[in-house]
């Protein structure tokens, strides 16, 4: 069964936190057991994907395509967030923040230089954060940076960024910044960037190729060329694995398929980390879901544990809530509003809704949600509610439902981590609306240690799961399949990124 073939309306959101900072001395190293012996320091590297870029720039709506292929690879940031998410210097050689925590001096690596040949300064950074924060731009950061109040650059190494307010999140969220070069052009089709690949060439429906390059400021990636090849479905992308057209698959999609890998010493199927929650999203200001008996009934009426068995097999995991396992704030909470259709048929009739009600559930047509959408129907027929599947494309649910709010329930899949901080939003697609929500999500960012941060968030994860703000049905698995040959590779493509300069492969 193929799974999740998403582009940018999979809401990849993140959230905050400070992380620990450590030094790096390059480009760091991804996942994956390394492997002693030697390897081809030339040897091109194919990487299997379902996840085509809409284009190369991910403030115009490139999607997770353009994360996996081109995030630490092609383009860099200040900072950068590990494969076990940490987050490392990069660009920025230091920084010091000011006493009341609202100013950022960032001084830059020297010796930088972009893909065209020009070196980084100051002013690259100033346009790369402004590019983000930009009318039109349609980057998942936007709104998490618009705490930036000005932008210096009192020379080409120094960079000095002053908030609005203080954001424990603040280096953590450049982790996700590019800096572009500021005079580049065509960013669509082109690139500009720092890593330690180049643009190669882009054969739109068929692959994406890397070339090492050569003046990179950093450890030099350990293969010389890596091409991302793509697929229309999960059958096609694990035959490209079996027939070596590939030597890694960034993210299985079949688990009816994994067998034939299991038992086979060519390969090894790598089960690591995920932050990709599926989740049945409420309006919470559309009727009925205004009322928080609604939202628990529905989701006490629906065995999400079958659900996942369905769809994943014995891989994936319950999660009560918005938040996974690896986040700092986490509590498990599967036990709130778990499975109890006696439960459900009480709420309805103390909601006023003793004989059911009927809804229309908006369902990207991509796998899972079809799939998930009939499973959902099924159950709650059992209750006495009707759902009417209105099937719809990515572009018909990014303006639908994320921009126009037009709709009463719906189906998605949220990518990253630490994105709980969204119900704390009132004005976001779903619509929660808990003032005492919000007012813990913005103490948490204005907190002052990590430890202050976590505290109150795990406030907002009970509330919103007691409240079922929305109905969080499982948390995705995250499987890599590689060839045995093959080491490095990243693990748990924490946020969709697909680290690959630290890939080596035995000739």
């Amino acid at each position: 069964m193929s799974i999740k073939k998403t582009s940018l309306y999979a809401v990849t959101t993140a959230a905050a936190l400070a992380l620990t900072l450590t030094a790096c001395g390059g480009s760091g190293s991804g996942g994956g057991s390394a492997s002693g012996g030697s390897y081809d320091k030339n040897a091109t590297v194919g990487i299997g994907s379902l996840y085509e870029p809409q284009n190369l720039d991910n403030t115009a709506g490139g999607g997770q395509g353009v994360t996996e292929a081109l995030n630490g690879n092609v383009y860099e940031g200040l900072f950068k967030l590990t494969d076990d998410g940490k987050v490392e210097k990069l660009l920025a050689q230091d920084y010091q923040v000011s006493g009341d925590g609202l100013t950022y001096t960032f001084t830059l690596r020297d010796g930088v230089k972009f893909h065209s040949g020009k070196a980084l300064t100051s002013e690259d950074v100033k346009y790369s954060l402004e590019k983000v924060l930009a009318d039109d731009s349609q980057s998942a950061r936007k709104a998490n940076l618009q705490v930036i109040k000005d932008i210096a650059t009192p020379d080409p190494r120094t960079v000095k960024v002053t908030l609005s307010q203080k954001s424990i999140s603040f280096v953590y969220n450049l982790s996700y910044v590019w800096i572009i070069n500021s005079r580049a052009e065509n960013l669509k089709t082109t690139e500009d960037g720092t890593g330690p690949y180049k643009l190669d060439k882009w054969t739109r429906g068929s692959a994406l190729s890397l070339d090492r390059f050569t003046g990179y400021w950093g450890k030099a990636a350990s293969n010389k060329k890596v091409v991302f090849h793509y697929y229309k479905d999960a059958t096609a992308l694990n035959n490209a694995l079996l027939t070596n057209a590939v030597d890694v698959v960034t993210s299985e999609q079949s688990p009816d398929a994994l067998d034939q890998f299991k038992n086979n010493q060519n390969y090894k199927v790598n089960d690591g980390n995920s932050t990709t929650k599926l989740l049945l999203a409420f309006n919470d200001k559309a009727k009925p879901f205004t009322d928080v008996k609604v939202r628990q009934a529905v989701s006490s009426a629906i065995d999400d544990k079958k659900l996942l068995e369905s769809v994943w097999g014995g891989y994936g995991k319950l999660i009560g809530s918005m938040v996974p396992p690896t986040d700092p704030w986490y509590e498990d909470l599967t036990q709130v509003n778990a499975y109890d259709p006696a439960r459900a048929k009480k709420l309805l009739d103390e909601a006023g809704y003793a004989k059911g009600f009927s809804f229309t559930l908006d369902t990207p047509n991509y796998d899972p949600h079809p799939t998930a959408a009939t499973f959902i129907k099924s159950e709650l027929a059992k209750v006495g509610i009707t759902v009417k599947i209105n099937t719809i494309t990515p572009d018909e649910w990014y303006t639908k439902v994320y921009k126009n709010h037009a709709f009463t329930a719906t189906l998605q899949e949220h990518v990253n981590d630490r994105d709980v901080v969204w119900y704390g939003n009132p004005d976001f697609y779903w619509g929660y609306d808990n003032k005492q929500v919000t007012q813990w999500v913005n103490q948490a960012e204005e907190a002052s240690t990590t430890a202050g941060q976590t505290e109150l968030l795990k406030k907002v994860n009970r509330k919103t799961a007691e409240d079922a703000a929305s109905d969080w049905l499982y948390l995705y698995p995250q499987l890599v399949v590689a060839n045995s040959k093959l080491s490095g590779y990243p693990l748990n493509g924490l946020n969709s990124q697909f680290f690959a300069y630290d890939i080596k492969k035995k000739g």
